[in-house]
C-alpha cells in the first residue's frame, strides 16, 4: 500500500473523530478555559478544525515561516458555532484529500522546514512532518475533550467509548 493510500485512510478516520468531538461544541464558551495558563476554548476548537489543512500547506509548499517579521499572513475568521467548526473541518479535510491524491510517494520523500522568524526550527522529510501533524491534531482533540468535559458537555467516544457515549469508535 502507498504512503499516500495511508495518510488518506488515516485522515478520513481522524476526520471522523475529530467531527464527533466538534459537534458537541457548546454555544458561548468560546473564551473559556480551565487555567489562567490555558489556551482558550475558542482557539482550541479552531485548531482542531483546521489541522488539516496542514497536511495540504506540507505537500503543496516547501516551508512555511509561522512568525514571519512582517506579521502573519493569514488571519482566520472566528468561528463560534459547532457548525461553523464543522464546517471549516469538511473544507480543510477536502483540501488535505486533493493535496494527497494529487502527490507523490518521491514528493512525500522530500524535506519540508518549519521556519520562526526566518530560522529553521524543524526540518525533515514530509511524510515525518505530516505524521506529526496527525499525532498533535489527535493530542489538541484530546485535550479539547478534557475542556468538554470540565464545560459539562458530553465527551463521544473517539478510540473507544466514554462515560457519556459508549460507542466503539
Amino acid at each position: 500500500m502507498k504512503m499516500t493510500e495511508l495518510f488518506l485512510s488515516e485522515i478520513e478516520r481522524e476526520g471522523q473523530r475529530s467531527r464527533r468531538a466538534l459537534e458537541q461544541v457548546p454555544a458561548g464558551k468560546m473564551d473559556w478555559k480551565p487555567h489562567d495558563k490555558s489556551m482558550a476554548f475558542g482557539p482550541l476548537v479552531q485548531m482542531v478544525a483546521t489541522m488539516p489543512s496542514w497536511f495540504a500547506l506540507m505537500i503543496n509548499m516547501n516551508e512555511l515561516d509561522i512568525a514571519p517579521k512582517d506579521g502573519p499572513q493569514l488571519r482566520p475568521p472566528a468561528m463560534n458555532t459547532s457548525a461553523e467548526l464543522i464546517s471549516a473541518l469538511d473544507k480543510t479535510l477536502q483540501d488535505a484529500r486533493a493535496a494527497f491524491q494529487g502527490t507523490t510517494e518521491d514528493h512525500l520523500m522530500k524535506p519540508w522546514r518549519l521556519l520562526a522568524g526566518g530560522k529553521v526550527v524543524l526540518e525533515a522529510p514530509r511524510h515525518e512532518m505530516i505524521r506529526d501533524a496527525i499525532n498533535h491534531l489527535a493530542h489538541h482533540r484530546g485535550q479539547m475533550t478534557v475542556y468538554l468535559r470540565l464545560l459539562g458537555a458530553t465527551v463521544p467516544a473517539l478510540y473507544g467509548p466514554s462515560a457519556d457515549d459508549q460507542r466503539f469508535m
